[in-house]
């Protein structure tokens, strides 16, 4: 059977649209349960804090919302730390306004810093005067 040129042409074209559709874009889901017992080194402090976010594949947006109580205080500072592992520290990679017990915010992250993200190589970290390097740690993972 012999195909027309328009068939032809119909078909190369469809062609070539599936080959330059970039792959799906997808939302990831993440979290992170904050308390004493996760800081480098632990502590036994009754505050805890949660965060839920999204990383947006398409766009290298994260967006997050989290929450903390049972401080020794106020909070001092808030960051997303990285990259490391559930037991080692490491440097700031993002601030985070967490100056109320409810908090949020987005970022626009770089490749280096979503392949971390989502190798689940960052924390979130909570800060007080009292514990000046973190009192609540969390790792941030899907």
């Amino acid at each position: 059977m012999r195909m027309t040129t328009l068939s032809c042409t119909a078909l190369a074209f469809a062609i070539g649209i599936a080959a330059a559709t970039p792959a799906a874009a997808e939302v990831i889901n993440l979290k992170a349960e904050a308390k004493g017992t996760n800081e480098v080194p632990p502590n036994q402090l009754a505050g805890s804090g949660t965060l839920t976010a999204t990383f947006d594949t398409a766009t290298g947006k994260l967006s997050w919302k989290g929450s903390y109580s049972g401080l020794s205080g106020p909070a001092t500072a808030a960051h997303f730390h990285g990259p490391a592992t559930p037991t080692t520290n490491a440097g700031v990679v993002i601030p985070i306004n967490a100056s109320t017990p409810s908090f949020e915010g987005t970022a626009d992250l770089n490749e280096a810093q979503a392949a971390d993200l989502l190798a689940g190589r960052w924390y979130l970290n909570i800060h007080t005067d009292a514990n000046k390097g973190g009192e609540v740690r969390g790792q941030v993972l899907k």
